[in-house]
């Protein structure tokens, strides 16, 4: 959790800028000011929402999609978990889900008689199942589903097909592509290696997946991801080689990995480099920091980004 927030700082204030600008301006610190005038160590909509899942599994002990929407509905409406006390720079698809999901509460609320006070905390199990909360559809593949994931995993490690499976459900409730469900998956599982000791090697073999297909209910993954799962993120000329750090699912997670894979074993080096790649800079550096976080652990997070700075 501690490196998705520092990636999602470090790259706020240049989040949108493109990548020549971050060469002829390197990100090498926390900075204030930027993309949206935040302070230094202040974190955006990934934490934002990260926070909100972390939430929702620790009160409800459990995995429960409907309440995990309910808290991104108060950090859309209300700042709920923001660092600034308001929501700001919310993805679109994320935006339209979130109104689906309050359009479908109110019908909900009228067919089976709750009072719209008592929705937000709606906790039957019997009329938790009756509710979609698949809230988007099919081609909304941003990157907006991985870049919350990290509780998912971090909750569920010592269950690793539970931790897979949810971890492609958090993203699908909001980003409906198969795409967005087998990326976050994947990314999850990496997640769960990650914390049950598994070696870099291991994490970035080719076989990942085959090597873990029981995790995944040997269920296959789409093609995009499958290619990204067998490599494709390995160039070692990072955006010279095609690797960009754009809002598609497909583009973060490739990113994230080419980070992770020549980032030298320092999670300085690999999340500055995520920033660097520029444009969605605060979410490639979140979604970096998920794994990079859960592999070199809190310790190693670099001494001169202090907690107390976030």
């Amino acid at each position: 959790m501690f490196g998705m927030a520092l990636g999602d700082a470090l790259g706020a204030h240049v989040e949108f800028r493109p990548h020549q600008y971050l060469v002829e301006h390197p990100v090498q610190d926390l900075q204030e000011g930027g993309t949206w005038g935040l302070k230094k160590g202040q974190f955006t909509d990934d934490t934002s929402m990260g926070l909100c899942l972390a939430n929702s599994l620790i009160a409800r002990r459990d995995f429960v999609a409907y309440d995990q929407l309910v808290r991104y509905k108060w950090w859309s409406k209300h700042g709920y978990m923001s660092s600034t006390g308001q929501c700001f720079d919310i993805g679109s698809a994320t935006s339209q889900s979130l109104r689906e999901f309050e359009r479908r509460q109110q019908s909900f609320a009228t067919k089976h008689h709750i009072s719209l006070d008592q929705l937000d905390s709606l906790s039957n199990p019997d009329l938790l199942a009756k509710f979609d909360v698949n809230c988007s559809e099919s081609g909304a593949a941003g990157n907006g589903a991985l870049m919350r994931l990290a509780p998912v995993p971090l909750f569920f490690y010592r269950h690793p097909t539970e931790a897979v499976e949810f971890s492609g459900v958090s993203g699908i409730i909001t980003h409906g592509d198969q795409k967005a469900y087998d990326a976050c998956r994947y990314y999850g599982a990496l997640i769960v290696a990650a914390l049950r000791g598994e070696t870099k090697a291991q994490l970035l073999d080719n076989n990942f997946y085959l090597n873990h297909k029981p995790w995944f209910n040997n269920k296959p993954l789409t093609q995009d991801v499958m290619n990204v799962a067998q490599g494709s993120y390995k160039k070692p000329g990072g955006y010279r080689d095609g690797i960009r750090g754009k809002g598609y699912i497909i583009n973060a997670l490739e990113a994230a990995l080419w980070a992770f894979c020549y980032d030298g074993n320092s999670f300085e080096k690999g999340v500055l480099d995520a920033v660097n790649l520029g444009d969605d800079t605060d979410t490639t550096a979140a979604i970096y920091g998920q794994l990079a976080g859960a592999y070199y652990g809190y310790d190693k997070l670099p001494q001169k980004w202090q907690v107390d700075r976030l």
